[in-house]
């Protein structure tokens, strides 16, 4: 065993971490970052659930070793040896657990809601390299901890409950905020280091100031309805239900334009139906209530003017998604855009499109897909 940690004491590991530690802990970052992203598919996978439970818990653990660090705590036990890696695997498992929100929503059609995310995990990186202590400024550590619960709590309590509201986000923020809350005290009263270092009353108000922004951001409809996301969205000329599968007929996009199939331009004959599908990402066995609503744009006012909603129920499962589509008749020409909402009015994506009156009759570019 003696023989085994002098060997592990004098890797090249190790000496690559000791060469470069100025960059290693944003590496292990990005790591656990990448590694989610190429390993996790569905939130309501058990391989899923596994793994983001095991970063959550892990990274708890981790943080409570590494606090205590400081202290001798672990001074001639095993997990002496491990103590220069500690602030690597906090990287790591924040990477990790921040990535989870990016991953579920990537597929949406709007990334307009997963902007704000991007941002903040731009921020956290700017904030790792420039801070003179880095992750072991621990009032940067347990904010981003906390920020890190809150999202993994609202992805997880929602897909266990099989519901998503109003109450549930708040549960969700609750557990969160006394979930850490618990570990800090708990922290704070094992170390003598850690009472040096931060003000309790400080770092519990930090902790709330995220808590209220975060509550904030929700009611403004700022976030996605997590873990809701929108897979497909596309404005069609014929719907038809054919065996199980729907057949959607629409213009096909320019070969040159290879990232989109489907042309954001329709031409519209008098008395056409105009069709919006969409496809709506949901945890097994959740049921949600969503809706299309329908906005074209006054060039006078320069405004948006709400049309019409139209809404349907969906039941969570399936792996493309659940499908389903609204129409219109008599629209006018003219910029358009139909919202996918939860019944709450929050935004789970943006169809937008163009109406164009075909005048001259002419053949359409139509392809069918079936979803």
């Amino acid at each position: 065993m003696k023989k085994t940690l002098a060997i592990y004491r004098n890797s090249a590991f190790r000496s690559f971490i000791r060469r470069h530690s100025k960059y290693a802990p944003i590496l292990f970052f990005i790591g656990g970052f990448i590694f989610d992203t190429l390993t996790l598919g569905r939130i309501d996978r058990t391989y899923d659930l596994t793994v983001l439970c095991l970063h959550m818990t892990s990274l708890s653990i981790v943080l409570y070793l590494y606090n205590l660090a400081d202290d001798d705590k672990w001074k001639n036990t095993f997990l002496e040896r491990f103590e220069e890696y500690l602030p690597l695997a906090i990287q790591f498992f924040f990477g990790g657990l921040s990535s989870a929100y990016v991953i579920y929503f990537s597929r949406s059609v709007s990334l307009s809601k997963t902007a704000s995310f991007f941002i903040i995990l731009v921020l956290l990186l700017i904030a790792n390299e420039f801070l003179k202590k880095r992750i072991s400024n621990k009032y940067l550590q347990f904010g981003v901890y906390y920020f890190i619960s809150f999202t993994f709590f609202t992805f997880m309590i929602p897909v266990f409950l099989k519901e998503l509201n109003t109450n549930v986000f708040l549960i969700s923020g609750a557990v969160s905020l006394v979930s850490t809350l618990v570990l800090l005290t708990f922290i704070y009263s094992k170390s003598p280091s850690t009472r040096k270092e931060i003000k309790l009353g400080k770092m519990i108000a930090i902790i709330l100031a995220i808590y209220g922004i975060i509550n904030l951001f929700y009611f403004l409809r700022l976030i996605p309805p997590v873990p809701l996301a929108l897979d497909k969205g596309m404005v069609a000329h014929d719907i038809v239900l054919k065996n199980g599968n729907y057949e959607v007929t629409y213009e096909s996009e320019e070969s040159f334009v290879f990232w989109r199939k489907h042309k954001l331009d329709y031409s519209y004959t008098p008395d056409q139906r105009v069709y919006i599908f969409s496809s709506i990402f949901a945890p097994t066995d959740l049921k949600k209530s969503i809706f299309h609503r329908w906005r074209r744009y006054n060039d006078e006012t320069k405004e948006w003017v709400n049309v019409e909603d139209i809404g349907y129920d969906i039941t969570g499962g399936r792996d493309g998604g659940f499908r389903g589509y609204t129409y219109k008749t008599n629209v006018t020409p003219g910029e358009w855009e139909v919202q996918v909402l939860t019944e709450e009015e929050q935004v789970l994506g943006v169809i937008g499109f163009h109406i164009n009156l075909n005048t001259n009759q002419k053949p359409l570019r139509l392809k069918t897909s079936k979803f």
